[in-house]
Parts: C-alpha cells; sequence; structure tokens
C-alpha cells in the first residue's frame, strides 16, 4: 500500500522542491480555512439565521392572527406597533398569491424561510422572494382570505454578510501564501543556483565566483563545493602545465636527433631512425592532446553545422559526404568538439573509403551519426576502444601513428559536455558512432 502511495505522489506531485514547498506550507492554510468556513456555516452562520428566521415567522403568525379579528381599531393599532418596533412595511390586499417561485435553491436563507415558513403556514399559504431588493425581503401571507404582504429588511434573517465573511477568510489566506511564496523563493534559489553550477561544472565549463547565501546547510554546501571546483580546476593547470613542460623539454632533444642524423653518410639507417622520431613526436603529440582536452576552455553558442562545413573544407575530401538537414545552436566549447568531430571522422577516413554525417533532432538531445563502410570492429571491443592507450591489432587500428587516444578524447568531450557516445555497425557495414548531445 505503501508503494502505491508513493508512486501516486510521484506521478501527481510537482518535482521541483519549491513547489513541494510551497505545498507543505500551502496545504495546512487552506485547510484550515476551510475548516474555520465549514465550522462558521455549520455552528455560527445557519444556527443564528434558524433562530432570527424562527423569531420573525413567529412575529409574522402573530400579525396573520390579528388580522382573523373583527376589531378593526384593534387591528390598526396592532399594525402601526409592528411597523414602528420591528421596521416592517405592511400591506393588505385581496390578491392572490403569485404562482411563480422566487427561491433559490441553494441559498441557506431561503432553504431556512421555506422550512419555518411551511411548518408554520402550510404548503401553499405563503411566497417570498429574496432577490428582487437588495436589503429588503418580501414575504407575502395568506389570512381570513386577504393576503398580508410584509417588507422588511434583510439583516433580520441574515446575522452576517456571507461575501463580507468570504472575503475576509480568504484575503489572510491568499497574503499568507504570498509572503511563504517570497521566503520559499529565496530559500530555494542557491539551491538552484548550486545546482546549475554544479551542472555547469560537470560539463566542463569553469565555475567561479559561487556565493553562498541563504540557510546555514546551503551555505556551506555551496563554499565545500566551490573549494572543490577550485582544487580540480589547479589539479588540471597543472597538470596540462606539467605535460607542456614535458613536451619543451622532450622536443629539444628530438630536434638535436633529427639534425645529427641529417648529417649522417649512412642515409639508410638514418631514414629508420628518423621514422622512429617521427613516430615519437607522434606520440608526444597525442599525449598533448589528450591533456588539452581537460584544459577548461570557454563554451560560446556553436553552429554544429557550420563546425562540420570547416572540419568538411579542411580535410578537403571527396569521401566525407555531410547530411545536415537541420541547423543546430549548442552552447558548448567549440574547439574540443571540432577535436571531438575531427577525431572520429578522421580515423573513419583512414581505415574506410567514404564517411557519412548526418544529424536528427529529438525532443531534449541532438544526435549526430558518423558512419563508414569500413572493417568496422568487433561487438566485444566497443567498450575497450574508449580506453586509454588502447589499440587494435585485428581488423583496424584507431590511430595508425599514434597511441590509441583518439577515442579517449572523443569520449571524454562528449561526457563533459552532458552527453553520451555509442558504437554499432552501421548500414554501410562498417562502424558507427553515435553522439548525443543535450539541447
Amino acid at each position: 500500500m505503501s508503494f502505491g502511495l508513493n508512486n501516486f505522489l510521484k506521478k501527481y506531485l510537482p518535482t521541483s522542491l519549491f513547489y513541494r514547498s510551497l505545498i507543505i506550507v500551502a496545504t495546512p492554510t487552506i485547510i484550515l480555512q476551510i475548516i474555520t468556513t465549514v465550522v462558521f456555516f455549520d455552528s455560527i452562520w445557519i444556527k443564528a439565521n434558524k433562530g432570527l428566521t424562527r423569531s420573525l415567522i413567529g412575529e409574522l403568525k402573530t400579525l396573520s392572527d390579528i388580522y382573523t379579528g373583527d376589531d378593526l381599531s384593534q387591528i390598526d393599532y396592532l399594525t402601526e406597533q409592528f411597523k414602528y418596533n420591528f421596521d416592517f412595511v405592511i400591506n393588505i390586499s385581496d390578491e392572490e398569491l403569485p404562482t411563480v417561485s422566487k427561491e433559490r435553491k441553494y441559498s441557506p436563507m431561503d432553504r431556512s424561510l421555506r422550512r419555518e415558513l411551511k411548518s408554520v403556514f402550510g404548503n401553499s399559504n405563503y411566497w417570498f422572494n429574496t432577490v428582487k431588493y437588495e436589503d429588503v425581503v418580501e414575504i407575502r401571507v395568506r389570512s381570513n382570505d386577504r393576503t398580508i404582504q410584509v417588507l422588511f429588511p434583510r439583516e433580520r434573517v441574515a446575522p452576517s454578510s456571507v461575501r463580507l465573511f468570504i472575503f475576509w477568510i480568504t484575503l489572510p489566506s491568499i497574503l499568507l501564501i504570498s509572503i511563504a511564496i517570497i521566503f520559499l523563493k529565496n530559500q530555494t534559489k542557491p539551491i538552484v543556483n548550486l545546482a546549475k553550477a554544479a551542472e555547469r561544472f560537470g560539463k566542463g565549463d569553469f565555475v567561479s565566483g559561487i556565493r553562498p547565501s541563504g540557510a546555514s546547510e546551503i551555505r556551506k554546501a555551496a563554499y565545500e563545493f566551490d573549494r572543490m571546483a577550485k582544487r580540480i580546476d589547479k589539479h588540471l593547470k597543472q597538470r596540462s602545465e606539467m605535460l607542456s613542460g614535458i613536451s619543451h623539454d622532450l622536443r629539444t632533444p628530438l630536434t638535436r636527433l633529427k639534425l645529427q642524423l641529417a648529417m649522417l653518410n649512412q642515409k639508410e639507417l638514418s631514414g629508420k631512425m628518423s621514422k622512429d622520431i617521427d613516430e615519437m613526436e607522434g606520440m608526444l603529440n597525442s599525449y598533448l592532446q589528450f591533456a588539452k582536452s581537460q584544459v577548461q576552455e570557454e563554451t560560446m553558442a556553436t553552429n554544429i553545422n557550420k563546425l562540420f562545413n570547416e572540419i568538411a573544407y579542411e580535410k578537403n575530401t571527396k569521401n566525407l559526404y555531410l547530411d545536415l538537414q537541420i541547423e543546430i545552436v549548442l552552447v558548448a566549447r567549440k574547439n574540443a568538439l571540432k577535436r571531438c568531430f575531427n577525431n572520429i571522422i578522421e580515423n573513419g577516413l583512414s581505415y574506410a573509403r567514404n564517411v557519412y554525417v548526418n544529424m536528427s533532432k529529438s525532443k531534449n538531445n541532438l544526435n549526430i551519426f558518423i558512419s563508414d563502410d569500413g572493417p568496422g570492429i568487433p561487438l566485444n571491443q566497443y567498450k575497450n576502444v574508449f580506453k586509454p592507450f588502447f589499440r587494435l591489432d585485428q581488423s583496424r587500428n584507431l590511430n595508425h601513428i599514434g597511441v590509441g587516444l583518439g577515442m579517449s578524447i572523443a569520449e571524454d568531450i562528449i561526457r563533459s559536455h552532458g552527453g553520451n557516445i555509442e558504437l554499432s555497425k552501421s548500414k554501410y557495414k562498417g562502424l558507427q558512432v553515435r553522439i548525443s548531445l543535450p539541447l
């Protein structure tokens, strides 16, 4: 039973903290107002209205009994007393009672009048109208073949204004809920800002200037997150600087070796050694490229179509086919995405004849498909391909002169943008790389 209730609450209740907190605050207030309204109508308004109505009908019954007598002077005297003491307007006529009822079906005042008049005068000896005049109620009763018309103030049967009561019961509720909304916004705003900062940091954006605010627990969480982000950023910068220093130190002896090989008379030996040095330089460049993919880069509005067109222009090959029917602009790190797409396309062009790129758009994601007609990759090696320094010796090498970092760099860039990258068999019998990026 508890499991079913949890599913019901998860399905129909809002998911955001602000609206859930608002429900927690507003629900008791609304329930309290409902209970107060019910108690007021049941215990105060209805009972008071019933007592006033019964007293009024008793006065009308007395007036009706007076007109059954024959002493006209006494009748005139008592009529004047009723007019003066009870603020009645009394008219006597020989007209029949109206046949069209003016009773309101759901009005507590009309129900109370009908009940009391029926019990005193019978079913067909009365008629009343509570809507013809704004502040006056009209009642007509039959007595001795005559109709007695009585007009009296509405407050004689209505102890208080229902509209005024509803106004004063609703206004405080609206005021209290409005104050609660203002306070809840101030309390949930720091949490929302912290969540946005964490999302940006998770996508590789540089996060700085987080100002802790709100409750003490939220302030502490924001403060610790800021410290963590700064430590990670410092670590990435130190690693990048260290690799740049290593690169500089290694390039110097490699350059000297190249110069010395160029001066050797044994051209065959120097040629082989030059190839080894070139491979070492390629490996070094791959290491640096992998490190650069971790370095913080500012995000900007990036046109994905123009990005692929730039890659196609730089490749300058007829074997790369772009099918970009939709135009997409993402807030992303342009150079990182270009490096990612370039690595995947370069692998396809190296080990297949043709590479095909197309895009599709779903509700919340951009899907990019990069397919080729090459030999493909065994299914059991799909996960290993994304491991750093992993190289396939069978069927297809992802990097001829590299060290197996191309797909690792691509996956790292896509993951840092909050996306996903998957491998599958393409319709061209080769490999298909599916990239999903959040819009």
